[in-house]
């Protein structure tokens, strides 16, 4: 069965590839296309999903043979209107629940770029997965439900939208576009007035995380399940929107600045055994080529890159931004934890345990004095850690340490701090001045994000 899917997938692909440019007869391979990685966050069914579904058929990556087989198998399990988000949900128990697990991986190709999709789950019980997800996104799809009531539930406290805007604010995610989904929806039909409500709600919320609404946020009306604004206008339903289409404004967004001549920086997000190890990551910086000798820190064992995929396919070299397997040499998959960090033996990353931070509590319900513990998200790593020493209170304000107080005894909601944290083990970790997607965290307890956080100094 499996086989077969993959062919009709690869059948898809083909077709898909033909139809975009005539072959010519010694063409080398295209040239190469931005890598860009879009994660899809919100409630939980707000139709992150079902956009991302939609987004893979209209660019022909899943065709319309395996979408009516996905269509087939939801009517038996009743859920009709989720044929779409199974082309991205993986696993077996995704489908039975309808719930998006662990973070989905597909991808899209535009005239100009390469997409991948992380799906994030938007069920709270998931938020660490999606954390995973945000440290390797570039760009946010904030999707939203425009249908009444279920707006308000996915923004009220205990939604998902909150926390996710949050975390890709923190895991460096600079530019968010909000699509208010659900327009065809009977309570909703097509109504500008319902659009503007929503919106006028998400951005002061948004400002407050730290994107500014004129630069890093767009909105987009669309239905994921018609398909109307994702890749064609559609002005007979909509004619109060004159923007562009979702696909064509993913297109069409400015440049993402890498640094391919910077140190190589590859945080493992995950590693299994396949006739040898394999591990995945995001290059973030650097270039890095098959046959390249590697240090993986922190435990400083060389290893050898004996082959590269990038997004399922067989590369020679890659360059930062994409999501890579590599299949390595000189370790077991056993001695890989997420979070490790492979870097070129001659500028490796920096590992401490005893760090400074700029701390913001966001939520958290009692006060927060020296001594206390929780789990912190950095890059692809988990760590438990502790405050050791409350450094300094920040002003909100001005963005400075405010001089008039001395070491503060306890911290609360709202406040920022500046703080000593040890992590129980060493870890990979950075300044945020030297390398931001390094250097910035969140932290949780008991299920939520409770602060999110950048690394000033390093100190053991």
């Amino acid at each position: 069965m499996e086989e077969e899917e993959e062919e009709e997938e690869e059948a898809a692909k083909a077709t898909a590839a033909v139809k975009k440019k005539p072959p010519e007869p010694d063409e080398p391979s295209a040239p190469l296309k931005e890598h860009i990685n879009v994660i899809f966050i919100g409630h939980v069914d707000a139709g992150k999903s079902t956009i991302g579904g939609q987004i893979m058929y209209l660019t022909g990556m899943v065709d319309k043979r395996t979408l009516e087989k996905y269509e087939r198998e939801a009517k038996e399990k009743n859920r009709e209107t989720w044929y779409l988000s199974w082309a991205l949900d993986t696993n077996l128990e995704e489908r039975e629940k309808g719930k998006t697990v662990e973070v989905g991986r597909a991808y899209f190709e535009t005239e100009r770029r390469h997409f991948t999709i992380l799906d994030a789950p938007g069920h709270k019980s998931f938020v660490p997965n999606m954390i995973g997800g945000a440290s390797q996104a570039d760009i946010a799809i904030l999707v939203i439900s425009a249908r009444r009531g279920e707006f308000e539930t996915g923004f009220e406290r205990g939604g998902q939208t909150r926390e996710h805007a949050m975390l890709v604010k923190t895991a460096g995610v600079k530019h968010i576009v909000v699509v208010i989904n659900k327009m065809d929806d009977p309570t909703v039909e097509w109504s500008q007035a319902r659009y503007e409500e929503c919106k006028e709600k998400l951005i002061p919320f948004l400002k407050k995380v730290g994107f500014n609404p004129k630069k890093d946020l767009y909105f987009i009306p669309v239905s994921g399940y018609t398909g109307a604004n994702l890749k064609e206008p559609d002005r007979e339903i909509c004619p109060w929107y004159s923007g562009p289409p979702l696909i064509q404004y993913l297109d069409e967004l400015q440049s993402i600045d890498r640094r391919t001549d910077g140190p190589i920086r590859v945080p493992i997000t995950d590693r299994y055994k396949d006739m040898g190890t394999v591990a995945l990551g995001k290059l973030e910086s650097g270039t890095i080529t098959r046959g390249m000798q590697l240090l993986l820190m922190p435990n400083k064992t060389t290893v050898e890159i004996l082959a590269l995929q990038s997004d399922e396919n067989e590369v020679e070299s890659a360059s930062p931004g994409e999501n890579l397997k590599l299949r390595l040499k000189g370790i077991e998959e056993e001695d890989i934890i997420p979070g490790f960090v492979l870097c070129s033996p001659d500028n490796v990353c920096s590992t401490g345990r005893v760090f400074d931070a700029q701390v913001v509590i966001l939520e958290h319900k009692s006060i927060i004095c020296a001594g206390y513990s929780c789990v912190m998200h950095c890059h692809a790593c988990v760590e438990e850690v502790q405050f050791k020493v409350l450094l300094a209170l920040v002003d909100r304000k001005t963005g400075k340490i405010d001089q008039t107080k001395g070491r503060p005894r306890f911290i609360k909601q709202d406040n920022i701090v500046i703080a000593r944290l040890e992590a129980t083990g060493l870890i990979c970790i950075e300044t945020f001045k030297d390398f931001p997607q390094m250097g910035r965290f969140t932290l949780r307890d008991e299920g939520k994000t409770i602060a999110v956080g950048k690394v000033l100094k390093l100190r053991e």
